[in-house]
Order: C-alpha cells, then sequence, then structure tokens
C-alpha cells in the first residue's frame, strides 16, 4: 500500500546494497536513498512518476539505474557524485547521465548525455536542454541540436574545451548565461 517514499527516507543508509521499490510507489522523495554508498541496484516500477532532487545523490556504487516511461519529473542533480554511475536506459533509449536532463513538449524529461564520444546528436523529441546540460564534457567536439529545441539553459555547453561547431536552428529563442563559456575550441 505504499505509494511515497519521502524525503530522506532511507539517506545515508550505508550498509544498503539492493532496494526493490514496490509498484504501488508513484513518488519517491528529495534525497531519499542519498549517500547509500553501497547501493549496488536499485529497480524503479512503471508506477513511478516522480523522482525528487538528489534522490540517488553520492550513491557511489550505482552503476545502473532504469527510468521507466512513467515517470514526468526528475528532479535537479539526481545522480549527483554517482561516481561509478556508467549509464542511465530512459525511455528506450540509453544515456548516460550528468547535472540536469532534456524535456520533450509535454514536458518529459529525458536524461542528458555525458561519455567518451566524440559528437552526439539530441533526439528530436526534445525541445528544452536544462542549465547545465553538457557541462564538462570535455571530449565532445561535434553536437547537433534539432528544429524542436527552442530553449537552451544557463550553462548547457559550457566547459566543452573540445567542442568545435553547433549549429543553432531557427527554433531556439532562448540561449541561457555563459551557455558556451569556456567552449575553448569553438569557432
Amino acid at each position: 500500500s505504499v505509494t511515497h517514499i519521502g524525503d530522506w527516507a532511507f539517506s545515508e543508509c550505508e550498509s544498503l546494497q539492493q532496494i526493490t521499490i514496490l509498484n504501488s510507489v508513484t513518488h519517491i522523495g528529495d534525497y531519499a536513498f542519498s549517500d547509500c554508498s553501497s547501493l549496488q541496484q536499485i529497480n524503479i516500477p512503471n508506477s513511478v512518476t516522480h523522482i525528487g532532487d538528489y534522490a540517488f545523490s553520492c550513491c557511489k556504487s550505482l552503476q545502473q539505474i532504469t527510468i521507466p516511461n512513467s515517470v514526468t519529473h526528475i528532479g535537479h542533480n539526481p545522480f549527483y557524485e554517482c561516481e561509478n554511475l556508467k549509464h542511465i536506459d530512459c525511455q528506450s533509449t540509453k544515456y548516460t547521465f550528468h547535472y540536469n536532463a532534456l524535456y520533450t513538449s509535454d514536458g518529459k524529461a529525458i536524461i542528458s548525455y555525458i561519455g567518451n564520444d566524440d559528437c552526439f546528436t539530441i533526439p528530436n523529441s526534445v525541445t528544452h536542454i536544462g542549465d547545465s546540460a553538457f557541462w564538462g564534457c570535455k571530449s565532445l567536439q561535434q553536437i547537433t541540436i534539432p528544429n524542436s529545441v527552442t530553449h537552451i539553459g544557463d550553462y548547457a555547453f559550457s566547459w566543452c574545451e573540445s567542442l568545435q561547431q553547433v549549429k543553432i536552428p531557427d527554433s531556439v529563442t532562448h540561449i541561457g548565461d555563459w551557455a558556451f563559456s569556456e567552449c575553448e575550441s569553438l569557432q
């Protein structure tokens, strides 16, 4: 009958290695599993619609997580300092997480990409590139922004030291502060 995992519910449970969330749960609160440094696996059921701010922050043993299509809200930095997190499966497409999310027109979040690849194409469903979405992606040399994007957030591509060229489509109506700061290779 549990539907809500509250803020800080399992925070600092340093020996917790695995947790199964019941299919009745719809809400994972802020910092709910933060500092669970031994947590290696977590299964998020299709019932969950909300993942709070810093929900899994500092889960240093977490390597992989699947976010179901039911999730419509992903809070600020939910995987902050998850240093061993290799990838997140989200909406049937594999992305790697870093800072904030990309959003589709219906408000659904798509996790942003940070990896070792030198190029990345943002899906056509994305309308909003969040603040710091690609911050510090040092290997990224090329990015394709589709015509669906209308908003590029603050620091969105800052410190992308290898980024050489970006074509901003006419659909973009807002480019945030320092969106391309410290992009030393940008021509």
